[in-house]
């Protein structure tokens, strides 16, 4: 005797060895030894194994689903009543067999309720099932022929759309993912690779902006412009007042602004003027929704995306002319002493002149322009000179100054017409960047001081022991060796200084409330993400500089490299702006030594560069 029995969806044949009333012990047709349940065995035949599993097979084949789903009624019936039905006679051994396949081969059509006991599906639910099926089917056939394309080369028009988001946001349930995955997949690429031969991204700087656009400005990157309001009549600065700012010729957002005045007591009246936007910024209005959602200008070699809109921007930058500020007032004595309490006012203000970095430089510099003898060579050169004075001895007065501090670069990446990498390097603490800075600090721990002893909070940078922090409560700043420190210089770029601004203009203009209040959940949630987007920029910014680091040096085809240890395998690497790891450095070498490095493989494609250490060199020549 031999069964026909279901095991785990599966209808097999087996040959009966022994038999109970719950089990049977057979020899499967592969000539393997079961035990198999009573339950699960639906016919018993004497049939030879193979042609009566075979003639099932083929007679299930011929049953038509749709025939016998009609044949069924609301009630539950049983394999042998729907075979009497659809065959019109008592179902044969081989019959009954074919009915239990068809059946369990259309689970959509036939419900199993037991053994040997279904019920038919529904009529609309059956409908929905068969067209779920048939889009499945076409869905299959669309991947299939997207996939194909992705094969010769070519970018579907469906999938070029949705690019983006497939490399860097991807719905991995989306037709166009599942093709371009498994296209990648079977070609043994990454996608980036595939996305780049079907011509869907040009290079790798693309691929890396795309992806930093696709996470943090989702709805594009250019600021959707909104209406300016009008900011009503402020007091007019005297007259007499030469202001200026200095630039990088690049900047489009002129942030700040100073100036230098004459006092009849000898004294001199140094003017830090700030671009005031936060007069017409309204609580919850288009423009502070924008703000919270981008925090920050994020750069990158070659481009920028501003936090405000290019209007906002013309309107409030400090270019020439006459300009809404926020200007602070301090009176310097003959021995660099502040004389008096600075004092804070908004007021327009006409800026006399927008002086750019690399026009002035070459004429004042740490070799020259820095003597009142020497030729004056740009507008307000002799303003720069007593600036640079009064900075110098504001890092004596906060123990800050170093006459003999090694030199550092900030390095600038440009693109030259036919396409190389040009870098640029501007020494750190150049007499211009040291008037600036202190100039901005002095600002800036001003008014964070301001804030604090009115009560009010803001995001203040703190540093009472390890990493500079953000918090919203004032502390000192141990690093630059001040009590007070927020940053309120900045806000055409920065969510951060465009709070501050707010915070302090309540003091200055009655009708200005404050926008937070202390341990206001939205200041702590103001925080969080700025201190989050501010450093995914600056993350994304390191990542574009070491990337086209890597093209620069494939271009010059660097083969030997000098660099600073920073700790333990980290490098700083000279006249790039490159942080990388090294092979094989001895662990007796301290930090803050120069060595000199093997370039060992290098791929600009890959960001790949291994180097490896050759020796100690001896310090640069200060």
């Amino acid at each position: 005797m031999n069964i026909f029995y279901e095991e785990s969806g599966q209808f097999k044949v087996a040959a009966v060895v022994q038999k109970n009333d719950s089990t049977y012990q057979a020899t499967t047709q592969h000539g393997k030894r079961a035990k198999i349940k009573a339950n699960n065995v639906f016919v018993e035949f004497t049939e030879p194994l193979e042609s009566f599993l075979e003639r099932a097979q083929n007679e299930a084949a011929q049953i038509d689903t749709d025939l016998l789903w009609e044949f069924c009624g609301e009630e539950e019936f049983t394999a042998q009543s729907i075979a009497a039905d659809y065959f019109g006679h008592a179902p044969g051994q081989h019959e009954l067999a074919a009915t239990l396949i068809a059946l369990y081969a259309a689970p959509m059509y036939f419900y199993k309720k037991g053994k040997g006991v279904f019920k038919a599906a529904p009529e609309d639910t059956l409908k929905q099932a068969l067209a779920a099926i048939e889009r499945k089917k076409q869905q299959e056939a669309q991947i299939e022929a997207w996939v194909a394309e992705l094969r010769q080369q070519r970018l579907p028009a469906e999938i070029a759309a949705d690019l983006t988001t497939i490399l860097h946001n991807p719905d991995k349930q989306s037709l166009t993912y599942k093709a371009f995955n498994k296209a990648a997949a079977e070609l043994k690429i990454s996608a980036y690779q595939l996305a780049k031969q079907t011509g869907g991204v040009a290079s790798l700087p693309q691929y890396l902006l795309d992806g930093f656009c696709c996470k943090h400005f989702p709805n594009g990157t250019a600021a959707p412009s909104t209406a300016v309001p009008a900011v009503g009549e402020l007091p007019a600065a005297a007259a007499d007042i030469v202001a200026f700012s200095i630039d990088d010729e690049d900047t489009s957002e002129i942030d700040d602004a100073l100036s230098v005045q004459d006092l009849p007591n000898g004294n001199k009246r140094v003017g830090i003027h700030i671009a005031v936007p936060t007069l017409a910024i309204a609580e919850n209005s288009p423009v502070e929704n924008l703000i919270k959602q981008r925090q920050s200008t994020a750069y990158y070699p070659g481009g920028k995306i501003t936090m405000l809109p290019e209007n906002w921007i013309q309107a409030f930058s400090l270019d020439e002319g006459r300009r809404p500020v926020l200007s602070l007032y301090v009176e310097v004595g003959a021995d660099f002493q502040v004389a008096s309490t600075p004092h804070t006012c908004l007021e327009h203000l006409n800026i006399s002149h927008n002086l750019r970095i690399q026009h002035i430089e070459p004429h004042f510099n740490a070799d020259t322009g820095l003597s009142d003898s020497d030729p004056v060579q740009f507008p307000c050169q002799p303003q720069l000179r007593w600036l640079y004075r009064f900075a110098i001895e504001r890092q004596k007065q906060r123990d800050r100054y170093e006459a003999d501090r090694a030199p550092q670069y900030d390095y600038g990446i440009e693109f030259e017409a036919d396409g190389k990498v040009h870098i640029s390097r501007r020494e750190r603490g150049s007499p211009i960047d040291t008037l600036v800075s202190e100039m901005m600090i002095l600002a800036n721990s001003t008014w964070a001081a301001q804030l604090d002893q009115n009560g009010l909070p803001g995001l203040f940078r703190v540093q009472t022991s390890g990493k500079v922090r953000m918090s919203t409560q004032s502390e000192p700043h141990i690093g630059m060796n001040v009590a007070h420190y927020g940053w309120f210089t900045s806000p055409l770029r920065r969510a951060a200084d465009c709070i501050n601004q707010r915070q302090l203009l309540s003091l200055i203009e009655p009708e200005l409330p404050p926008r937070f209040q202390k341990n206001d959940s939205e200041l702590f949630a103001a925080l969080r993400d700025f201190d989050a987007a501010y450093t995914a920029y600056a993350d994304f910014q390191r990542q574009m500089e070491a990337y086209w680091s890597l093209v620069y040096m494939q271009q010059e085809n660097l083969r030997e490299l000098n660099a600073m240890l920073l700790k333990e395998d980290l490098v700083r690497i000279e006249g790039l702006p490159l942080v990388a790891r090294v092979h094989g450095v001895p662990i007796d070498i301290p930090p803050k030594i120069r060595v000199k490095l093997a370039v060992s493989q290098l791929d600009s494609e890959q960001q790949l560069v291994e180097l490896k250490y050759l020796n100690v060199l001896p310090p640069e020549a200060t």
